[in-house]
């Protein structure tokens, strides 16, 4: 038992004495030294430096609108009134559009913009499927319009949506204009 309590008392010591060497060594290794004094010399040189000069703002030119005046007439994209199928149309007084109707809510897109993604057969009949510009089906029969150009479908087959617009002839009159929306292919 002696020899037991003499072990454990020479264990005691050897942890006292290991752990003040490492308490020494850690105040040793955070003491200041000549690297830290050199440190603290540039920090001083620097803040001692004059100040670098700021470049001015730059002047901000106020934002001028652009207005599309061109928004009004017909799109280069479209065909021309002519030239749509090779025959020339001539002006009639007898071709006028119905101002008085109701307009429906695909003849506030131009025609360009519309495109044929469908097409349905109720009751022997067709009804087309059109995408305006913002994405949205819509059902179009014969007799629907659509375009801004008081388009009128007078035709719809599996492939294709057929109608006839009318248009400024640029006298004063009007002139009937065949177009053809094409099934779209995904």
């Amino acid at each position: 038992m002696y020899l037991q309590m003499l072990q454990l008392s020479s264990l005691k010591s050897i942890a006292r004495t290991a752990f003040i060497i490492g308490l020494n060594s850690l105040v040793i290794a955070c003491s200041p030294s000549s690297d830290v004094n050199d440190l603290q010399q540039f920090i001083v040189e620097v803040s001692l430096r004059p100040g670098g000069v700021v470049e001015p703002l730059p002047e901000i030119v106020p934002y001028e609108a652009f207005t599309y005046s061109a928004a009004s007439l017909r799109s280069p994209f479209d065909i021309p009134i002519m030239a749509g199928t090779g025959v020339a149309s001539e002006p009639s007084q007898q071709v006028q559009p119905d101002l008085n109707r109701r307009q429906e809510a695909l003849e506030e897109y131009n025609l360009a913009n519309i495109s044929m993604v469908g097409m349905m057969r109720r009751q022997n009949v067709y009804i087309a499927l059109v995408r305006d510009e913002n994405g949205k089906v819509h059902r179009v029969a014969r007799g629907n319009y659509m375009g801004r150009n008081h388009g009128r479908v007078v035709d719809i087959s599996p492939s294709e949506v057929e109608l006839i617009e009318i248009v400024p002839a640029g006298d004063g009159g009007w002139v009937e204009r065949p177009r053809t929306l094409v099934l779209q292919k995904n």
